[in-house]
């Protein structure tokens, strides 16, 4: 059956996370790069997914690997140059692969000529672009914000007297959208590659660009102990989530609804009602899909999946679409956190529940937790809060493309070591064996185009046994049942229609599901 005429094309399809640091070196300094990216996507092409999404690949010092953005409409260097990502738009278009750019709007780069003017004296223009305010009397902040990589929110400036304000590191000071002169420049910004062809935007920490008139303090968290982060000791009350960031959502999505066929998606953290909100309404909506990291952010357990899967189903408006995401350049490898057979497992739920789904490059390949040296950890984030483990460089390792030296991903030494096992876990090795993951997503993602009711069809969670999570999805006259088996032990659940599809080799068993068993029924 083929994909309804009526869905947009983000509604039946599948986005694909390219970290471009680590997908593929073209030039061999070990650092990825378009170039890179253009050798590769046939094989993106190949795997059935619909979109790429980019993590930023503009002008930036890499405080933040890319998040510290110095020029909104260039390309970093390291990465390539405007006309090799104008290169790589048309290739990808020409292979019917669209292209999603990294929209970092809460902060910029302190290197942004924008910041360097607004830092050069309190009475200069662009002062009032950024979040400057006094010192207390006794010379401390402003308040007791917390930035998200720890430490305080804001950064004394011995020049001009003044803190400014910044969410994450010192060297990303807060864009104020409460100025009217920089929300227009950033709007600017999204029209700029709009009119170059791009097909949307991942907008990063959405709900943080607008800040509570005032600034007051935030509230401290109750449930906080030490074993989390220094952010979560507050509650992001005042700091976050602001009514006005939902207007300016509305007015990005009318910007992309001027062009045809744009998506927006949303990077937004949030308790289900509040996250449903940045869908807007059918007459002012807001982004296409704020983004949901319940399968990340979740325990790998039944009951609890099929929980957190019916509460999120249930708290969407109605016209708002679900989407899915199993793993990020953030967040640890789920292979690392479930194993591979339960990897396995968890791919087939990304790619049959109802929603647009996001896979993060690797993932197709299982792989699993990297150690990295102490000497070749990067993330500031690790820096920040060491005790912790919470760097994200683990999920950042090079894609390995074959067994040869440095995995056919690059000439030179990569900027972070490879999966462990990377001789045997790469792409030639994955594409030369009809039993692995790489063949298991392709050819989920081959029938999830093949069958109308696991893209577009409506969804019905049913009753199963303990360990296991089962739902129908149907679209016109055909039904797919998805039962999956969340544990390493046999379990009887009757069934006795025809598998389309089965994590596992071999023959699946009536009314069983194996161990560590996904399974398609017809």
């Amino acid at each position: 059956m083929q994909n309804s005429d009526t869905s947009a094309w983000w509604q039946h399809g599948v986005i694909y996370q390219v970290y471009p640091r680590s997908f593929n070196d073209g030039d061999g300094d070990g650092i990825g790069d378009l170039a890179g990216i253009i050798a590769r996507l046939d094989y993106i092409a190949a795997l059935g997914v619909d979109a790429i999404w980019l993590s930023p690949i503009f002008p930036s010092p890499m405080a933040d690997f890319g998040y510290d953005v110095a020029d909104y409409c260039g390309i970093e260097p390291l990465f390539g140059d405007i006309e090799t990502f104008d290169r790589l738009l048309a290739q990808a278009h020409r292979r019917g692969l669209r292209i999603l750019l990294d929209f970092v709007p809460n902060h910029s780069s302190d290197q942004h000529p924008w910041f360097q003017e607004s830092r050069s004296s309190r009475d200069n223009p662009k002062r009032d672009w950024y979040i400057w305010r006094d010192a207390k009397p006794d010379g401390s902040p402003p308040n007791n914000w917390i930035s998200d990589f720890g430490g305080s929110a804001w950064e004394w400036d011995e020049a001009t007297g003044q803190y400014y304000l910044h969410a994450f590191l010192s060297e990303q000071p807060d864009l104020n959208w409460r100025n009217p002169q920089l929300k227009a420049a950033m709007i600017d910004v999204l029209k700029f590659w709009f009119d170059r062809g791009v097909d949307g935007f991942r907008i990063d920490v959405l709900w943080h660009i607008v800040k509570a008139e005032g600034l007051p303090d935030n509230p401290p968290n109750p449930d906080w102990t030490p074993d989390r982060t220094e952010r979560d000791r507050l509650i992001q009350r005042h700091s976050t989530d602001q009514p006005e960031a939902h207007a300016i959502s509305a007015e990005f999505r009318a910007l992309a609804d001027q062009y045809n066929d744009r998506l927006l998606v949303g990077e937004i953290f949030l308790p289900h009602d509040r996250h449903a909100r940045w869908y807007g309404t059918v007459d002012r909506p807001q982004v296409h899909l704020p983004f949901n990291f319940q399968l990340i952010e979740s325990a790998w357990d039944a009951d609890g999946l099929r929980d957190l899967m019916a509460q999120y189903l249930d708290s969407l408006p109605p016209h708002g679409w679900p989407n899915w995401v199993l793993g990020s350049h953030d967040a640890p490898r789920i292979a690392g956190r479930v194993g591979e057979a339960q990897a396995r497992v968890a791919m087939m739920l990304l790619l049959t529940l109802r929603g647009t789904p996001t896979l993060y490059q690797g993932d197709e390949l299982a792989i699993g937790k990297v150690e990295i040296p102490p000497d070749r950890i990067r993330d500031p984030q690790h820096f920040r809060q060491p005790a912790l483990d919470i760097g994200r460089d683990p999920s950042r390792t090079p894609m390995p493309w074959d067994a040869s030296p440095n995995a056919g991903f690059s000439a030179a030494e990569p900027w972070l070591p490879f999966n462990p096992d990377w001789a045997t876990r790469n792409v030639a090795a994955q594409d030369a064996d009809p039993s692995s993951m790489l063949a298991l997503t392709r050819a989920l993602l081959a029938l999830r185009r093949q069958e109308s009711a696991l893209s577009i069809g409506a969804m019905r969670l049913l009753d199963a046994p303990a360990g296991v999570i089962a739902f129908e999805r149907a679209h016109l006259d055909r039904t797919l049942t998805i039962l999956l088996n969340l544990t390493d032990a046999a379990i009887a659940v009757p069934w006795d229609t025809v598998p389309l599809l089965s994590t596992l080799d071999g023959e699946p068993q009536a009314g069983i599901l194996r161990p560590d068993e996904g399974l398609v029924l017809q």
